[in-house]
């Protein structure tokens, strides 16, 4: 005669439900593989952060410094010292100076921008590979060679007006002329355009090249260093916008 098992049917041939011991223990095993689940999923998140922020250390044990990287110059070229720089010598890429006046050699110049390029320092001064200045030189420098009294401003098309007189035989002839301003050998250059002395034309014809050299000039800006070269010029309500440049320029003795 077989005993039933109590465990596993009942007596009526149904069969008889887990025990609540047993379910205690599958749940206690379900809690604890969702726990190990969620730790697994939070190291792995943990884990990629850490190498998102990190990088690995080199052979040397230090991590690499930064390389700076050369400056470009005015030009959009990267200067570079020059090979045989001495000790004492300094070198620096470029240097820039802007200034609302500088005086010079007795002659003034205003809005100054000035830049240096491949400038070396040493016992022969601070010399500059290439140098480029734009300034204003102001009208009364100008006038000033034209002799008393003598004034310019800037007229329409961007020519300059001159207002000037002449003497002669102890009587005073009040001149006015418009005319351009060009570049010639490095020196500014008014050359007169119309010529007005006030009088019936036939004078003026008369005195026609009298009063065209009177108020034609030549200037040549002092003050700079020696190579700098006046490349362009324009006329300005304040002045004569000049722009020059030079090669080997020293800049301080």
């Amino acid at each position: 005669m077989q005993i039933p098992d109590r465990g596993t049917t009942r007596p009526d041939g149904a069969p008889a439900a887990p025990s609540s011991r047993r379910r205690l223990r599958l749940r206690a095993l379900d809690w604890a593989l969702g726990a190990l689940g969620m730790l697994g999923i939070g190291f792995l998140a943990l884990l990629v952060f850490w190498l998102s922020i990190t990088r690995p250390v080199d052979d040397t044990g230090a991590s690499p410094s930064p390389v700076p990287s050369p400056s470009a110059t005015a030009g959009g070229t990267r200067a570079t010292p020059p090979p045989d720089l001495a000790d004492d010598q300094v070198w620096l890429g470029d240097i820039s100076l802007d200034a609302s006046s500088v005086f010079a050699a007795g002659t003034p110049l205003h809005d100054v921008v000035a830049t240096g390029t491949d400038v070396t320092s040493g016992p022969d001064g601070l010399v500059a590979r290439h140098l480029d200045l734009t300034a204003t030189v102001p009208f009364e420098v100008v006038a000033a060679e034209l002799g008393p009294g003598s004034t310019l401003s800037a007229a329409e098309g961007g020519e300059v007006r001159v207002h000037t007189r002449m003497e002669a035989m102890g009587r005073t002839l009040s001149v006015a002329a418009t005319g351009t301003v060009d570049v010639v050998d490095g020196k500014l250059v008014l050359v007169p355009t119309s010529i007005d002395i006030g009088g019936p034309e036939f004078l003026a014809d008369l005195l026609a090249d009298a009063v065209r050299e009177l108020v034609t000039f030549e200037h040549r800006i002092e003050g700079l260093p020696d190579g700098v070269i006046l490349r362009s010029v324009k006329v300005l309500d304040g002045g004569f916008r000049a722009n020059l440049t030079g090669d080997d320029v020293r800049l301080v003795q």
